[in-house]
């Protein structure tokens, strides 16, 4: 699973270093560890980000060659049509030295925490996650994700996602990155698709936060229901039903 996230941009308007720059002298959370315009090195289109220690390379700035379109399936907050096909990314990943541990839950969170910083760039369409493989309007991205790193709720429906299964079922996607496993609800709970929702929700918050599931769990439910948890699949996906009473 591929740890980036990209800023979507109308074609003409990616911003420039110095763009990121003046973002990163206001914001004083992050900095440019490396960045070759201003180093007098031939500007590539391309910084290194330095936040607590860790690097993250951006990529796709000023007239540079822009990286691929993230193929993005779920959509957040952004306008009924959104289109993204006429768009072009700067995209962030973490850089070279971490790339064997790009789904550390460390990494992820500044990867997090910076996208959201760079969401506040001025001409941002939609920010997309690609782990995840979905799509957020700008501020309802930053304000999920900065209310997570303040000690808030994972933003569920921004960083994972949720789809329907043939059967029936209902399974989180990009819950992986952070917990090496997928979420997916019974088939028997998912009759009322919003109900089944808000259980999804509250589980990922929950598994976010305390990682990985190894044995079967019982978990209380939103509305008080008893909920069982198996890891099944050589433990991939995590199967959640209702116990009947």
């Amino acid at each position: 699973m591929i740890s980036a996230v990209s800023l979507l941009f109308d074609a003409g308007h990616r911003p420039r270093a110095e763009e990121i720059r003046e973002l990163a002298r206001k914001s004083r959370q992050f900095s440019l560890s490396i960045d070759p315009a201003s180093d007098g090195i031939e500007d590539g289109g391309w910084v290194e980000l330095l936040v607590n220690g860790l690097t993250f390379d951006l990529v796709g700035l000023g007239t540079s060659a822009p990286p691929r379109v993230p193929d993005c399936r779920h959509h957040f907050a952004l306008p009924q049509g959104f289109d993204q096909s006429g768009l072009e990314a700067i995209t962030l990943s973490p850089g070279p030295h971490l790339s064997g541990g790009g789904a550390m839950f460390p990494v992820v969170r500044c990867l997090a925490s910076l996208g959201a910083q760079l969401a506040g760039l001025e001409d941002v369409r939609a920010v997309a996650w690609h782990p995840a493989h979905t799509c957020s309007a700008p501020d309802y991205f930053r304000r999920g994700v900065t209310g997570w790193i303040e000690g808030g709720p994972f933003p569920g429906l921004g960083l994972t996602a949720l789809k329907s299964n043939p059967d029936g079922s209902m399974q989180s996607e990009g819950l992986s990155l952070f917990t090496s496993q997928e979420l997916r609800l019974s088939p028997e709970m998912c009759g009322d698709r919003a109900e089944a929702a808000k259980v999804a929700l509250r589980l990922l918050n929950w598994l976010v936060e305390h990682g990985r599931i190894e044995q079967p769990f019982t978990f209380t439910g939103p509305s008080g229901e008893t909920l069982e948890l198996e890891p099944v699949d050589n433990s991939a996906i995590l199967h959640v039903w209702k116990r009947s009473h």
